[in-house]
């Protein structure tokens, strides 16, 4: 049990697997007003920055759970580094159906929500963790624009063009499942450069390193076409935010 090889070789220069800057994490947690010793599940917890770091600065205690074996220990390493382990655990396992043994004031999965087969399972998951009142984080794709064709929607790593919605229709697709939209934080397309333009430089080094690696012609592929494909199309079509949910 663990991410495809591929993953963890594009990302290995992040500690953060989405479009937010650091700075943006930062307010994200204190957009929150949560009170330090808030208890935090995070589904699909990555290199554990987001819990780390907000242990680190606003005191919140919590679990990540995620599959990468990879991921997990550097997110160890993470709680290890900021003297937070002792507030915050990973642990390695399929989020997928992971329920807190005690409910929690915030639940989060960013952009991972194929562990719930779309936001509306995953919003579901998540709200059998979620204390009566609690706050609720989804990481999710739109459409900045809807993109003029399905080959277009490929491009941004997409199915087909209904896998996504523009933002105000996933807004209230949200106020749908019954629950009030209290906070949002969207990547622009400079914290979307960042995460994607480093996703490069990482596959580069790696193929440098490894030119041997069995790996090497799917990430020299991988290489040869995103940048321009991002460029084309990702960059001008796909937006992303963290939307903080409350239960009505």
């Amino acid at each position: 049990m663990d991410l495809p090889r591929i993953f963890t070789i594009r990302e290995s220069g992040h500690r953060i697997h989405n479009p937010l800057t650091a700075a943006k994490l930062a307010s994200l947690g204190e957009s929150l007003c949560l009170a330090p010793g808030a208890r935090v599940l995070d589904l699909a917890s990555g290199s554990g920055e987001m819990l780390c770091t907000w242990a680190r600065d606003l005191g919140f205690t919590g679990t990540g759970v995620d599959i990468s074996t990879v991921f997990t220990e550097q997110a160890r390493a993470r709680a290890a580094e900021l003297g937070v382990a002792d507030r915050v655990e990973f642990l390695h396992g399929d989020a997928a159906g992971h329920v807190a043994d005690q409910p929690v004031d915030l639940a989060t999965c960013l952009g991972a929500t194929w562990i719930g087969d779309g936001f509306a399972g995953t919003v579901g998951l998540l709200d059998r963790s979620l204390r009566p009142g609690g706050l609720m984080l989804i990481g999710e794709p739109y459409w900045r624009r809807t993109p003029p064709d399905e080959e277009t929607a490929k491009e941004c790593h997409a199915t087909t063009i209904t896998d996504f919605l523009e933002l105000p229709d996933l807004i209230g697709q949200f106020q749908g499942l019954g629950y009030d939209v209290v906070e949002m934080t969207l990547a622009d397309q400079d914290s979307w450069d960042r995460y994607a333009a480093a996703q490069w430089l990482s596959m580069r080094r790696w193929l440098d390193e490894n030119p041997d690696d069995d790996m090497a012609p799917e990430v020299r592929e991988e290489l040869t076409d995103e940048p321009a494909r991002y460029a084309r199309s990702t960059r001008e079509y796909l937006g992303w935010g963290v939307f903080a949910l409350m239960k009505r």
